[in-house]
């Protein structure tokens, strides 16, 4: 299994063909996030085969510079988004070591950390502007690929949209940890302090898998 694969199966449907029809549309018509050839990217730089954790976003950011393909991420250079900021605290915070200040997260998709937001596009300045369009409908597909494949894997869900996807994990061979987002308005209600960072490379030793390192330096 790999996802092109599980694309080529997704893009002869008709709700992929509507989503594309629209998505290319606005591209066409507006400006809008990632750059078109970076929608996918989190796949791309994550293969199916090396996926060990799932960290799963809602919409990519909405303001210029940000997008880059992958959830939570930021191009080097860019001022890290709040939420980006309060994961990288709560890195600190566990392993008592200093993130460098770049919120580019590619060294974590190429340790097997699938970095994917639920809705892959949005138009500038309109957030979840391109949700309902059937984005979820895929990506709700390749979670339940992930699933369905007996390789250990950790699914961290944090916040109750990321939550809401519990229900497509039902594999024992999977971990799944919840939290609160750690967007601002909720990263002191239970994300500070989830200890998943050392949780998630707990459970991948104990499974004869490399753990991540998290630490960006």
């Amino acid at each position: 299994m790999d996802w092109k694969e599980i694309l080529n199966q997704e893009r002869v449907k008709p709700y992929y063909l509507k989503l594309k029809e629209f998505v290319d549309n606005e591209y066409e018509h507006y400006r809008v996030f990632p750059p078109k050839q970076k929608i996918y990217r989190a796949l791309s730089l994550t293969p199916f085969s090396s996926v060990k954790v799932v960290i799963l976003g809602q919409d990519p950011y909405h303001n210029p510079k940000q997008a880059m393909g992958l959830a939570f991420s930021v191009p080097n250079g860019v001022d890290l988004p709040p939420s980006l900021l309060n994961i990288f605290k709560e890195i600190e915070n566990e392993y008592g070591k200093t993130m460098i200040r770049s919120g580019d997260l590619t060294y974590l998709a190429k340790q097997g950390v699938l970095l994917l937001n639920t809705v892959l596009s949005v138009r500038m300045n309109q957030p979840l502007s391109h949700q309902n369009r059937g984005y979820e409908i895929l990506t709700d597909t390749l979670i339940s690929k992930l699933n369905e494949d007996d390789n250990p894997k950790v699914f961290l869900l944090w916040g109750s949209k990321a939550n809401s996807k519990r229900e497509l994990i039902t594999n024992p061979h999977h971990l799944i940890l919840t939290s609160p987002h750690p967007s601002p308005l909720s990263a002191s209600r239970g994300f500070f302090g989830n200890q998943h960072f050392i949780k998630c490379n707990e459970f991948l030793v104990k499974n004869g898998l490399e753990p991540i390192n998290w630490i960006n330096h």
